[in-house]
């Protein structure tokens, strides 16, 4: 979604509906897909462990998409724009949990004295639809302010942040070679929305299922509310600031709720470590050793309680500098006459996240090659890479407006290498007085 606050020069606009809008970005930090599936290595457990030890807990996976329904808007008056509309979206982020990958990877016989951390599990995801309306007010020729309120329909929901505890395996002081299990403090809790019931309904048709799904992407489900925020502010003729702050909101997950809660602490000693190294090819499942490890030993509850949840907020700011001086009426972005033929910029940029801001830096040049055509070319440095190159391209015929955007160009010649790509899609009418010349 747009800066509610953008500087608007035209009457009207009217997206097509699920084509103004579809976008989708996909991440991954410290690791790629060839990382675990490169054939030159025939052994996968050999490729696994290695990519385990170079990641770290503050590594994570991103996922995003955004389809936007439908998207319409309309001038009051000379200082006023009304906009208003509706987008399905798709979140997923998750922390890689390394002390407990390494843990049910490769055992704990190496790791005598060392805890395993049980906080760097962190994770949330949801599917939601998004009714908005907006308001963008021009309070003089400098600055522009706006706000867009939101109404959120959560459709499904997973998160567990904040867990904690820790497991230690230590040498008993009495040196007889024995080794204690210590799990300290454990508490780890997965709240759900929205599965509950279709894992339940055992007899459920699939019309049933998406009719459910349906009803709760209209209002159906649990509801939330959430507030954007921004403003364009022109220093000069050139030089331009924007900001904005997206989804300062939360949801309410108070209906088919399902949480999960494994709690305790514990000691066991053992003659040797909980997961002994062994001399045969044979893999050893870590994992089922310690998940009876942890049933024979934790409380484990499942509830249905009420929780709250918190959108990602967004925050972005661009500095932008024009040059070229250009009098073509052009309606590139959907936001303002273009004054100038080229522009570069500065684009500041994050994402709020459980333990902390995810932040990017992209600087832009934008090109208006002819009164219908331009495009814009970004770098980019992220957590992902500091070798990302987009492109935009943006062409009008008469009224209607179509646009193309992608990043991390580089990662297309090997998809495989790549730690991250999106692609952004739009189509929509432009109403403005010189459209119909």
């Amino acid at each position: 979604m747009s800066n509610p606050g953008a500087e608007i020069n035209f009457r009207g606009h009217f997206g097509i509906p699920f084509f103004s809008q579809i976008h989708f970005s996909i991440g991954s930090t410290g690791v790629t897909a060839f990382d675990i599936f490169d054939d030159s290595n025939p052994n996968v457990n050999l490729r696994v462990r290695k990519a385990i030890r170079s990641l770290t807990h503050r590594d994570y996976f991103a996922a995003n998409e955004q389809l936007e329904i439908l998207s319409l808007g309309w001038r009051l008056n000379r200082r006023n724009y009304l906009s208003a509309g509706i987008y399905q979206e798709m979140d997923i982020f998750s922390y890689f949990p390394k002390d407990l990958a390494v843990l049910v990877n490769e055992g704990n016989t190496n790791y005598i004295n060392q805890p395993f951390d049980f906080s760097q599990a962190s994770f949330t995801a949801e599917v939601l639809t998004v009714y908005h309306v907006g308001l963008n007010h021009k309070l003089n020729n400098k600055l522009t302010i706006g706000a867009r309120a939101k109404i959120y329909s959560g459709i499904f929901n997973v998160e567990s942040t904040d867990n904690q505890g820790t497991f230690t395996t230590t040498l008993n002081e009495g040196g007889n070679g024995f080794y204690r299990q210590t799990a300290s403090d454990i508490d780890v809790v997965v709240n759900t929305s929205g599965f509950a019931s279709l894992r339940d309904e055992q007899d459920n048709t699939v019309d049933q299922a998406a009719a459910d799904l349906l009803k709760r992407s209209m209002l159906g489900g649990n509801i939330g509310m959430g507030l954007d925020l921004g403003a364009t502010y022109k220093v000069n003729e050139q030089f331009i600031v924007t900001g904005a702050v997206q989804d300062i909101g939360m949801m309410f997950q108070r209906t088919d709720v399902e949480n999960y809660r494994y709690y305790g602490s514990y000691e066991t000693q053992g003659i040797e470590p909980l997961f002994p190294e062994q001399e045969n090819t044979g893999a050893i499942p870590y994992w089922d050793l310690f998940e009876d490890e942890v049933d024979a030993n934790l409380q484990d509850e499942t509830l249905n309680e009420s929780y709250v949840t918190w959108r990602p907020i967004k925050f972005n700011t661009t500095m932008e500098f024009g040059f070229g001086r250009a009098f073509l009426p052009c309606n590139y972005r959907l936001v303002e006459e273009v004054r100038y033929m080229n522009a570069i910029g500065l684009l500041l940029s994050g994402v709020s996240r459980p333990k902390g801001i995810t932040p990017s830096m992209a600087a832009y040049y934008d090109k208006l090659i002819t009164e219908k055509f331009g495009f814009r070319a970004a770098y980019t440095i992220d957590d992902y890479s500091f070798t990302n190159i987009g492109l935009m391209a943006h062409r009008t015929f008469g009224s209607f407006n179509i646009y193309l955007a992608a990043n991390n160009l580089l990662g297309f010649a090997n998809f495989a290498k790549a730690n991250s790509t999106s692609l952004q899609l739009g189509m929509q009418f432009i109403f403005d007085d010189r459209s119909t010349q």
